[in-house]
């Protein structure tokens, strides 16, 4: 599973990193969500197809 961020989306809110703290990041020079792995392995797809679901903005969608 891969992720797509949408930079011109995303502000930064963070609800991704706290649902799939292993897949995405915020730090503190950040102004949009950044992913920590190029391809979601199978035991964290579940909390970043959360992260998906929850993000306020809709910047995340499942990339192929």
């Amino acid at each position: 599973m891969k992720i797509s961020i949408d930079p011109d989306r995303c502000e930064g809110q963070a609800v991704c990193v706290g649902l799939a703290p292993k897949v995405f990041a915020l730090g503190d020079d950040d102004e949009v969500v950044r992913l920590l792995v190029e391809e979601v392995p199978e035991d964290l797809q579940k909390r970043a197809r959360k992260a998906i679901e929850k993000c306020p903005m809709a910047a995340l969608r499942e990339a192929g």
